[in-house]
This record gives structure tokens, sequence and C-alpha cells, in this order.
């Protein structure tokens, strides 16, 4: 199928990609001019594991192509993917002029023949309706400016689907997802809809393909994109849950690292996003989380769960900072290192990461703060940080610190030689933010470690 995807950030380029490694004919549409002859090149402007060689595949196969060029994307496609940016506005609520200014610049360039056009942006509850009353107008203000008075021919349907992509893990998630939401009031456009995934629900390119087929959820377009929406503020009032449990643990002298184990054994709840640590952030959870509650206070209802779920979260990014308190008591003039400044491992997005708010206050109390990051430190990408040196190895970092953060959980700090890193501190102190590091190879290595809701030595 032709395929057209607006918008190369993280979720157009790992759907356009994806979708061509599977044979579809792939046009990927960007603004940026240098970033689309990066592309072109094959080179990915985002650092997630695989997509480099799913892109060069596709690139070679003929079926992945990169332009600027709009309208040559929208002449070309079937099925026409909205993928821009819908980045929080100071009140909460979603910026929805990129996904605008896209629709109607599609309806200004559409042509004759049916059309399907997909919201993947994460967009406010309601904005189906709303994309195709734009595109109506980019039709509208093109057959005004080219003084044609005839009826408006061009047809098409739009269909919400939303993705649940884990950055560091897309490319996986993308040919294994749990399931396929498609919204719309078109059964013409689902049927197509679900042409174009038809070798995904197979898992014909999957890694597991002896897995069943990938369910396909169709529903109406306001309940596709409630899915997106409840599913992020579930998992981050989940996460929320369990970091209000560590607490508690830390209070009473229980271990939340084995509370979690066992709660999470209850089929009910099951066991993933049960690690406590020092909360969570990124582009996705405290976006959306905070879209609902907007969306919820537009609609006269008082979303107080998810509110408490954002206001744990905010309590909770400071764990790290009175930790520390607690152990070296006055901050000024010591030595912070910490380890890890993305949000999450793999991956190179620095958006609402934890370890921002903590350099920030470390800087405020008169700390001096060193980092180390396996990709920061790797591409030399500084991401407009002030306040913190990077530095090339977990040995420079270590060198004269009162105290190391774990902030990330990067699967490279399991193996560190901590031994090594211990004699190199001026006080050997590990906060394990994360949860992520054997206490024992940390005793054993010199170093007091102190976890989140973990008793001593636990």
């Amino acid at each position: 199928m032709r395929v057209c995807v607006i918008g190369t950030g993280y979720v157009g380029l790992v759907t356009g990609a994806c979708l061509a490694f599977t044979g579809h004919h792939v046009i990927c549409v960007d603004n940026n001019e240098e970033k689309v002859k990066m592309m072109q090149a094959g080179r990915s402007p985002i650092y997630e594991p695989g997509l480099s060689e799913v892109m060069t595949s596709a690139i070679e196969a003929g079926t992945l192509e990169f332009t600027s060029d709009l309208a040559s994307g929208v002449s070309h496609a079937d099925i026409m993917f909205i993928a821009v940016g819908t980045p929080p506005l100071p009140t909460g609520e979603s910026d929805t002029r990129y996904v605008e200014a896209v629709a109607r610049g599609i309806g200004e360039h559409l042509t004759d023949g049916y059309k399907v056009i997909v919201n993947k942006s994460t967009v406010p509850i309601g904005s189906g309706d709303w994309v195709r009353m734009i595109v109506l107008d980019g039709i509208a203000e093109r057959k005004k400016a080219q003084g044609d008075s005839s009826e408006i021919a061009a047809e098409f349907d739009v269909v919400s689907n939303p993705e649940f992509l884990r950055e560091g893990s897309a490319i996986f998630d993308t040919f294994n997802p749990d399931r396929i939401v498609l919204g719309s009031n078109s059964s013409r456009a689902l049927d197509l809809m679900e042409q174009l995934y038809q070798q995904i629900v197979t898992r014909e390119h999957g890694d597991d393909k002896t897995l069943p087929p990938v369910p396909v959820v169709k529903t109406d377009l306001n309940s596709a994109e409630m899915i997106k929406y409840a599913a992020n503020s579930f998992l981050a009032t989940k996460i929320s849950f369990i970091n209000e449990v560590a607490n508690i643990c830390d209070r009473v002298g229980a271990d939340v690292t084995q509370v979690a184990a066992g709660i999470g054994l209850d089929s009910r709840i099951g066991n993933k996003f049960l690690q406590a640590g020092i909360g969570w952030g990124g582009s996705c959870f405290p976006k959306d989380v905070s879209a609902l509650v907007h969306t919820a206070d537009d609609y006269g209802y008082d979303a107080q769960l998810l509110k408490a779920a954002v206001d744990v979260n905010s309590r909770q990014r400071l764990l790290a900072l009175e930790k520390l308190q607690q152990e070296l008591k006055i901050l000024k003039g010591k030595v912070i290192g910490l380890l890890g400044l993305t949000f999450k491992p793999d991956t190179d997005d620095m958006r609402d990461a934890p370890s921002l708010l903590l350099i920030e206050n470390l800087n405020r109390l008169g700390a001096k703060v060193k980092a180390f990051d396996p990709i920061v430190s790797q591409t030399g990408m500084r991401f407009g940080l002030t306040g913190v040196d990077v530095e090339t190895d977990p040995e420079r970092l270590a060198d004269h610190c009162d105290a190391l953060v774990l902030v990330t959980d990067w699967k490279q700090f399991l193996d560190l030689d901590y031994g090594k890193m211990a004699k190199l501190m001026n006080n050997p102190l590990m906060i394990d933010g994360r949860n992520f590091l054997d206490p024992s190879v940390i005793a054993t290595a010199g170093m007091r470690y102190v976890g989140v809701g973990r008793s001593a030595g636990k």
C-alpha cells in the first residue's frame, strides 16, 4: 500500500520505517531540510535500538523515502499518518497547532480518489471530527485561491490509531504490539487500516511467529483517543502507587522490592510498572495525564485520582535529594555524581527527565554536579544541560565524589567496577534511585547503599 507519514519525530519515523520494512511504499515528510537529508543518507536523527537497521533495509529495498515536499507525499498516499508533536501547554492541555497545520496542508493538496487520514499523534478527545473540519477548510481555501467554484470532490475518512511504543524497544513493540487500536465511523477506512497492518497482525515480521494474531480493537473515534490517554494515565498511576508504598516501607522497615514481587503475582495486578524509584518522566506520561485532567476539567469533572498521581510523582522526584541530605547533611560544597541523565534507558530522550530537576536543586543547594550517561557522554550531545559536568567514563564521574546517585537504570550500570569507583570517591555512598543495583554487590565494593523503600543491606 502507498503510505505517507507526516512528521519524523519518534513516533512518525518508527512507524514509517517499520511499515516500509513490511513492504508498503512509505514516504516520510518533514519540514526540516537538514533532518531530511540526514534520513535520506540512512542516518536516524534519534537513538532507538534497531531503528537504523530497519531504515537501511527499507531504503535499500526502495520502500522508504524522505522528503520535505508535503504535496508529493499527499498525492502519493492512500493512507496518510499525522505524526507531529502535541507538546503540553502551561495549562496542561495539548498544543495542537502542528496537527492543525498538517491537516490544513493535507486539504490544500488533497486530490481526487479515496484517502484515509490517520491521527497517530496523541490528540485531545474529539480531535477526529476536528481534523476532518480542518482538512475540509484546507480544501475550500485551495479552491477559493484557484477560483474554483465546483463541489469538493476529494473523498476521505479520519481514523484514530494511537501508538503504544516504549522508547528503547519501539521496533519490537511495533512488530509485536499488545493490540492495535483503530477508531473510525467508517467501515471502509477500518478495512483499509486492517489491510495495512495485516503482516503485523499475523506477526509475519515479528520475533516470535508462534504467538497468536495481534488483537485489533475497532471502535469509534472518541473511544480510540480515550484508550491512549487512559492507558498511559493508568500506568503512571500504577508507578505513583508503588512509589507511595515505597515511602511507607521506608518508614516501617519493609522492603518495597519484596512487596512489589508479592503483589505482582496477583493476576489482577501484574508485575509490570511496579519498580519504585524517583518517578516517571519522558514525553508521554506527564503530557497525557495532564491532558486527561484538563479534559475532565473542561467537562466539569474533578479527576482527583489522576491529580494525586501527578502530585506523588512531583514529590518523588525530590526523594534522591532528601536521601542525600539525610546521609550528607549539608550539600553545599559537596560533589554529587549522577549515573544516567535520560528519562529511561536505551534512549537519548531528555524530555521531563528526573535528572533535570535533581541537577537544578543540587545547584541551588551549592553542590557541584557531575554525570555520566552512556548515550549523552558518548555522543557529546548536551541537550542544553547547564550546571552539570558530563564525564566521559564512570571512573571520572566517581573521582572525588561525595555520593553517587543512580538516576537511569541503564543495563550497563550493572557491570561497572564499583570497587574501583569507591576508592576514587571522597565518601563511598550510592543512592540507588531506581532500586536497580544489588545492595550486596555495592556493599562488597565498599560503598554504603541507600535505596528507595528498601531497608539498609536488603
